[in-house]
C-alpha cells in the first residue's frame, strides 16, 4: 500500500527535487492548457489506464487524494511510460477513476448520477431541446447520447445532459444520489468533478477524445463498461465530506429551518401565496417570511459546513465515515443552530451589501432591494442579524454561559469588524479620489471578508471545547478569506451565475479592489490618469470602459500578481494547516483551502516571482515587481 509520505519519496526520487517541479500550489497554477492534451492512439491510453489501474491498488484510500498528491502521482506515472507532460490532465482523471472505482461499484445504480455531455450530438441537425435540467436527449440514434442514456436509466441511474450543470451539486447535497459517474472534455472534468472529488464523493469518469465541443467522440467501450461497473463485497470506504455537506445545506431545507428556528409570527411561507407577493402576507409575518425564504434561496451553505466539521474534526471525527450520515443526526440541536447562525450573519451581510452596492442579483435572481424596496430590504438584513444572535443565546442551558458567552462575543466582534471594512470601502467608493494603495485594499479585505471564516472556525471549534490554539485558526481564516476575496475580484471580470450576471462591475462601480490598487502602483503617469479617468467619466458607454479598463490591467500584469497574492496566502494558510495538533483538522483546513479557494478559469497567465502578503500586523509589505 503506497501511504501519502511514499508519495513524496517517489516524486522525489524520479524528479530529483520536488520543488524543481511547478506541483506546490496546483489548485493556482496558471499554465495549465499544455497539461490538457489527448492521447490520440487507443494504445497509449490503454498503457497509461493499466498503469494507473495498478498505481491505484497500492494507495491507501482512507482519506482522499488531493490535487497535489494526485499531481505528484500522475508526473511519476508518465515519467514511468517516457510519455509528455502534456498528458497529465487526461491522466489524473484515469487515475482518479481507479481510485474510487470499488466504491462507485458497491453503490446501487439507483444512487448513481450519469452526466453526459451535450457535445456528443452530432453539429448539424440534432432536434433535441435544452430544460432546466440540461438537454432532453430523445432515442433518435443519431449520436452516442441516447444509447448512454437508455443503458443507465434501464439500471435505474438519474441521468442529466448537461456537463457542469449546478443541479450536480443541488442533487449531492440533496441526498438523491451517492456517486458521480462522468463524460465529458477535460476542461469541464476540472470545472465540475474536482470539488467533488476533494470530498470524497465516489466519482469515476472518462474524458472525450477532444476539448472540441463539435461533433466530438469517446472510447464507448470505457464508457459502457464504466456505466455497467458493479460489485457485491465490501470495500473500504474512504472518509467524506459528503454527509457534512448534506446536513449544512439541509439546515436551510424550509421542514428543518422551521423546526430550529420557530417561525414566531407563523402564517404561509413565501412559496405557498401564489406569486401574490407582500400582498398574501399579513404585515407583522412579512418580515419573517421573507427571511426565511432567503436563507432558504441559494449559496453554497460553506459556512455552517465549517462550522459542523470543525466540531466533528475535534470531537469524533465520525461524520466523514461511511456511517456518517447517523453521526451528523446525532449532533444535539444547539450545535446545528449555532451553525445556522453562523449562515443568518453571512445573508444579512449580502442583503446590506446588495443595498449598498445596488447590485441588481443575488443567486441568479433579483437582489430584495430591488424586489421589495430598499427600507424593506434593509429591515430584512436587521431582522437576520437578530436571528443569528438568537440563536445562540438560547443555548445557554445546553452549551454552558461561557461557551455561549464566548460564542456570541465571537460572532459581535465578527460583525463589527465587517462593518468597518464594509465602511471602509463605502467611504474609499464615494470619495473623488480613487487612489488606493494595495495594501489599504487588502487590510480592506482582512476586515470584510476574513472575519465570516474566523468565526464559522471559532464556533466549530469552541463548541467542541476551550481552544489552546484560537490565534492559529484566526490567523488561517484571515489568510483563507484574503484569498478568497482576491479570487472573487478576478472572478468579477468572468461574470458568474451565483451573483452577478455581468463582467468587470466592481471596476465601473468603484469598489476599491486589489486589481485596481496593484493597476495605480504598476502603471506610468500618463495611463494612471487614463484609469483613473475611466470610472469618473460616464460618457462613454459602460463596455467601452470596461475594455479599455481591462487593457490597462493587462498592460500592469495586474491579473498575474493577484494570483501571486493568492499563492502567498495559500501557502501561509497551509502552513497554518500543518501546525494543528489534530491531523483531522489538518485534514479539514487543507480541504478548505482547495475548495474554498477555486480559481477562476481563464487564460493561461506567468507565474510571478514575488507577492504582496501582508501579516496581520501589516509588517510585511513585498510587492511583485
Amino acid at each position: 500500500m503506497i501511504s501519502r509520505s511514499v508519495i513524496d519519496d517517489r516524486v522525489e526520487s524520479d524528479t530529483g527535487s520536488v520543488s524543481a517541479e511547478p506541483v506546490a500550489n496546483p489548485a493556482f497554477r496558471r499554465r495549465t492548457s499544455h497539461l490538457k492534451q489527448i492521447p490520440q492512439e487507443r494504445l497509449v491510453r490503454e498503457r497509461i489506464r493499466s498503469i494507473c489501474c495498478r498505481v491505484a491498488a497500492q494507495l491507501d484510500k482512507s482519506h482522499p487524494l488531493s490535487t497535489d498528491e494526485m499531481e505528484q502521482l500522475t508526473r511519476s506515472t508518465l515519467q514511468e511510460l517516457g510519455l509528455p507532460e502534456g498528458y497529465i490532465g487526461w491522466t489524473m482523471v484515469t487515475l482518479a477513476s481507479e481510485f474510487w472505482r470499488e466504491q462507485v461499484a458497491v453503490v446501487a445504480p439507483e444512487r448513481r448520477l450519469l452526466l453526459l455531455p451535450h457535445c456528443l450530438r452530432p453539429a448539424e441537425g440534432c432536434r433535441a431541446e435544452y430544460s432546466e435540467f440540461g438537454l432532453d436527449c430523445g432515442p433518435c440514434g443519431a449520436c452516442s447520447i441516447a444509447d448512454f442514456r437508455t443503458t443507465a436509466e434501464q439500471l435505474g441511474y438519474r441521468v442529466i445532459v448537461a456537463e457542469g450543470s449546478p443541479v450536480v451539486m443541488k442533487i449531492i447535497l440533496g441526498g438523491y444520489v451517492d456517486a458521480i459517474l462522468g463524460v465529458a472534455c477535460l476542461n469541464v472534468l476540472e470545472k465540475a468533478i474536482d470539488k467533488i472529488l476533494l470530498a470524497g464523493i465516489p466519482c469515476m469518469a472518462v474524458p472525450l477524445l477532444s476539448n472540441d465541443c463539435r461533433s466530438t467522440s469517446v472510447d464507448m467501450d470505457w464508457v459502457d463498461e464504466m456505466i455497467r461497473v458493479r460489485r457485491s463485497r465490501p470495500v473500504r470506504q474512504t472518509a467524506t465530506y459528503m454527509h457534512l455537506l448534506r446536513a449544512a445545506a439541509q439546515l436551510f431545507e424550509p421542514d428543518e429551518l422551521d423546526r430550529l428556528a420557530v417561525r414566531r409570527r407563523g402564517g404561509p411561507r413565501l412559496s405557498e401565496i401564489n406569486g401574490k407577493g407582500l400582498a398574501g402576507l399579513e404585515p407583522i409575518a412579512a418580515t419573517e417570511a421573507i427571511a426565511f425564504d432567503f436563507l432558504a434561496q441559494g449559496g453554497k451553505y460553506a459556512r455552517p459546513f465549517i462550522t459542523l466539521a470543525v466540531y466533528d474534526a475535534l470531537t469524533a471525527g465520525g461524520a466523514t465515515a461511511p456511517d456518517g450520515a447517523a453521526r451528523v443526526a446525532g449532533f444535539a440541536d444547539a450545535v446545528k443552530r449555532t451553525a445556522m447562525s453562523i449562515e443568518t450573519f453571512h445573508k444579512a451581510s449580502l442583503v446590506h451589501d446588495d443595498i449598498e452596492d445596488d447590485d441588481g442579483f443575488r443567486y441568479g435572481r433579483e437582489t430584495l432591494h430591488r424586489k421589495y424596496g430598499i427600507p424593506t430590504a434593509l429591515n430584512i438584513g436587521d431582522y437576520l442579524i437578530g436571528m443569528g444572535y438568537r440563536l445562540v443565546s438560547r443555548e445557554a442551558k445546553q452549551l454552558g454561559a461561557d461557551t455561549v458567552a464566548d460564542i456570541l462575543d465571537c460572532l459581535a466582534r465578527a460583525h463589527t469588524r465587517l462593518s468597518e471594512g464594509q465602511g471602509a470601502e463605502l467611504v474609499w467608493r464615494d470619495a473623488r479620489d480613487k487612489r488606493l494603495r494595495p495594501l489599504d485594499a487588502l487590510a480592506i479585505y482582512a476586515l470584510k471578508t476574513a472575519p465570516a471564516f474566523e468565526a464559522a472556525l471559532y464556533c466549530g471549534a469552541r463548541l467542541a471545547g476551550p481552544l489552546d490554539d484560537a490565534e492559529t485558526l484566526r490567523q488561517f481564516a484571515r489568510h483563507v478569506g484574503v484569498a478568497f476575496q482576491i479570487l472573487n475580484d478576478l472572478g468579477d471580470w468572468q461574470g458568474d451565475s451565483h451573483n452577478k450576471l455581468a463582467a468587470g462591475t466592481d471596476s465601473i462601480a468603484g469598489r476599491p479592489t486589489v486589481l485596481w490598487a496593484l493597476a495605480l502602483e504598476s502603471l506610468s503617469g500618463g495611463d494612471q490618469e487614463e484609469l483613473l479617468g475611466l470610472v469618473r467619466d460616464e460618457t462613454y458607454p459602460a463596455a467601452e470602459r470596461l475594455e479599455r479598463i481591462r487593457r490597462l490591467y493587462e498592460q500592469a500584469g495586474v491579473f498575474e500578481k493577484a494570483y501571486a497574492l493568492v499563492d502567498k496566502y495559500q501557502q501561509r494558510a497551509a502552513a497554518l494547516a500543518d501546525s494543528m495538533a489534530s491531523p483531522e483538522l489538518q485534514r479539514l483546513l487543507h480541504y478548505l483551502i482547495e475548495s474554498v479557494l477555486e480559481l477562476p478559469k481563464g487564460p493561461d497567465l506567468p507565474l510571478a516571482e514575488g507577492a504582496i502578503c501582508i501579516e496581520l500586523t501589516g509588517a510585511e509589505q513585498e510587492y511583485p515587481r
